[in-house]
């Protein structure tokens, strides 16, 4: 006889059935586990075992196989424990055959047969709703797996409980959804004096979804001016705050198994590998730019990080996804970001500061604004030159608009994209400016007849490129939101285009 339980494994946050086969037959005294199972898999018969031997359970002197099916698919993880030990605990008659095999089990042994968390639970379990089966999760993710509607959640803390649920004899309650806790009040444009220009571009990088640079010397607030940024955006959607919670639950990261409700802000050092950055390594987990979809990912000292790794940001910024490709692993990851940088003119920061300014200037600009590569610049919208704050600056009252006076005006100018969109593709799928290309966006921002000549002038003079040329007009179209206005005009061609004046300098 065989008894089966259900698990999945995972490819990205895609999600893949595995049927767990167990025998147990005449034989030499074994445990083995088939199937292509990694480290982690092939160890889980030592944790079962001990599992077992907790509850004072025997495994019978037998021949003990186990198959995880697909055979020819890679199983990583120590979620594979609890649906081994649930097949097994079927095969020996201690829990119904048949409810272990309408149950999608996940879940890490302990050796004293407590259950831990494990990564992927909101994924597998939305998987369980669609096929109609169970779900069996650790006890502390309960609230994760809950999110999944129309499937019965089980969430029990010991293996114990298990078995006394399937026989009757202890009933487990199905638990409460359970939702990240409200963060602090966030940091604020009134802690920032003077730069009314870049927060003006702030402003402007919010309400259209926008990528920005901020090139300006040590100290003048770059840092403060992208920490900000998030208290600017709209909450996320129930359907983004899942999108979210699934990319970081695969990660192993929901705290708790709380769903987020707050855009993520991830600001990865500069010494961050490629795979650290748009996800991979040995199991293709998902990198930074795919933690902060939805949200931002702040890169600091832009010219510092390795040149390979900013280059392998083009195609995710670009298609809003990340694609892992290795010889065990093809997956991709959503990546929608609004990515902001920083960083300063030269290596020594003060170019045009005649007393701080080092001896090579302007030589030593060129040689470090041309780490970043053309096509890396031209993906991003807004370019803004941060000044110095000088002392005057800082003897100022604070400034009078706070970031929520802010966020109003972005969430107002968001409303009329949402809407914008949603009549023409007939699904929310384009949800901002940034967003727009082609056609629909000739359509969307197509300005008035003095606009475009002063866009065809200056697309010419500047040596834009048609991705560039196409990127001005999206500023537009959100500077003349946040105006309220229906149509594109030559004042918002203008600002747009005051944005694209900084190019790196190569020599």
């Amino acid at each position: 006889m065989v008894a089966r339980a259900a698990t999945v494994a995972f490819q990205g946050i895609e999600v893949v059935e595995v049927d767990v086969q167990v025998q147990v037959s005449p034989g030499m005294p074994s445990f083995r586990v088939v199937g292509l199972p990694d480290k982690a898999v092939a160890e889980s018969q030592e944790r079962v075992r001990a599992a077992f031997h907790a509850l004072g359970l025997a495994l019978p002197p037998k021949r003990i196989t186990v198959n995880l099916a697909p055979a020819d698919l890679l199983k990583e993880g120590s979620h594979f424990d609890l649906p081994i030990a649930l097949g097994l605990m079927a095969a020996l008659g201690a829990v119904p055959p048949e409810e272990a095999a309408n149950c999608v089990a996940l879940g890490e042994l302990a050796l004293d047969g407590r259950l831990t968390a494990v990564a992927g639970v909101l994924p597998a379990a939305m998987h369980a709703a669609e096929r109609g089966l169970g779900f069996l999760c650790p006890a502390a993710q309960g609230g994760e797996a809950a999110w999944a509607e129309g499937v019965e959640v089980l969430a029990p803390d010991s293996l114990v409980a298990v078995i006394n649920h399937f026989k009757g004899s202890q009933l487990l309650a199905r638990p409460e959804p359970a939702l990240a806790e409200a963060g602090a009040p966030g940091l604020d444009l009134l802690d920032i004096k003077g730069q009314e220009t870049a927060k003006r571009a702030l402003e402007v990088a919010a309400a259209g979804g926008h990528n920005l640079l901020l090139i300006g010397p040590p100290g003048a607030g770059k840092s403060m001016l992208a920490q900000r940024l998030p208290g600017l955006l709209p909450p996320l959607t129930p359907a983004e705050a899942l999108e979210v919670s699934m990319i970081h639950s695969v990660a192993g990261l929901l705290e708790g198994g709380r769903l987020l409700r707050q855009r993520p802000f991830r600001d990865p050092h500069h010494s961050a590998s490629t795979p650290a950055l748009i996800g991979g390594g040995l199991k293709a987990r998902p990198g930074e730019v795919s933690l902060a979809h939805q949200g931002v990912l702040f890169l600091d000292e832009l010219p510092e990080f390795h040149r390979g790794t900013l280059e392998a940001l083009r195609q995710p910024l670009e298609s809003g996804r990340a694609a892992v490709a290795r010889a065990n692993a093809h997956v991709h990851y959503p990546a929608r970001v609004q990515l902001v940088a920083a960083m300063n003119p030269c290596r020594c920061g003060y170019l045009g500061d005649e007393a701080l300014a080092c001896s090579r200037a302007p030589r030593c600009a060129g040689d470090y604004q041309s780490r970043i590569s053309g096509p890396l610049f031209d993906r991003i919208d807004l370019h803004v030159e941060v000044q110095a704050v000088s002392a005057a600056d800082l003897s100022l009252p604070p400034p009078r608009e706070a970031s929520a006076q802010v966020a109003d005006r972005v969430a107002r100018a968001r409303d009329v994209q949402r809407e914008r969109y949603r009549s023409r593709n007939g699904s929310p799928a384009i949800a901002s400016n940034a967003e727009a290309d082609g056609t629909l966006l000739e359509e969307v921002a197509a300005p008035d007849a003095d606009g475009r000549r002063l866009l065809t002038e200056a697309a010419e003079r500047m040596r834009l490129s048609a991705r560039g040329y196409h990127r001005v007009l999206r500023v537009a179209r959100t500077l003349a939101d946040l105006a309220g206005e229906p149509d594109v005009r030559r004042l918002h061609i203008a600002e747009a285009l005051s944005y694209r004046r900084i190019a790196p300098a190569r020599g």
